[in-house]
């Protein structure tokens, strides 16, 4: 039987693993077996830089915090190791950093299942979302194909404005 203490420091990790759940828009659960330590420093960095929150948590552990925060679907996932990625702002930046790292390593490190804005995904549902650009670039891409028509629109007015100076010269 575990000490108090012990209980008490799992208490509170499960207490803070619910806070971080409670408040996410993302989430992505994976199998990091056999990667690397280089390996894992460099995800670690990619996924700081994308305001990801990563850790590797005990299944059971896990399984409280999932309960406490009311999220349901992931019992079967919680087997062997994982790791959670949590963003609290980005629906995709978890499952597009874990994605470029699933298929270039693949075999050591595979995505089980994710959750965005309270949608529970499977381990194709968190890759088809891993190929989503990011918000910056689906942006900047809405405004170059807006900016196509616009600038044809342009040069035909001033075409036709053109014309008229030249007819009325």
């Amino acid at each position: 039987m575990p000490s108090a203490k012990v209980l008490e420091v799992k208490k509170a990790k499960v207490d803070q693993l619910t806070e971080v759940l409670k408040n996410a828009v993302s989430i992505v659960f994976v199998d990091y077996k056999g990667i690397t330590v280089e390996e894992d420093t460099k995800l670690r960095r990619d996924l700081r830089a994308e305001n990801v929150q990563y850790s590797v948590e005990k299944n059971s552990l896990l399984r409280f915090a999932l309960k406490n925060a009311g999220i349901e679907g992931f019992d079967n996932i919680l087997e062997g190791t994982t790791a959670i990625a949590v963003s609290d702002s980005d629906q995709t930046a978890p499952a597009r950093v874990l994605g470029k790292y699933a298929s270039e390593m693949e075999g050591k490190f595979n995505l089980k299942a994710g959750m965005v804005d309270g949608e529970v995904y499977d381990e194709k549902g968190i890759i088809a979302l891993s190929k989503i650009p990011s918000k910056d670039v689906l942006l900047a891409q809405l405004v170059g194909s807006l900016q196509g028509p616009i600038q044809g629109l342009a040069a035909i007015l001033k075409a036709v404005a053109d014309s008229k100076s030249e007819d009325a010269a």
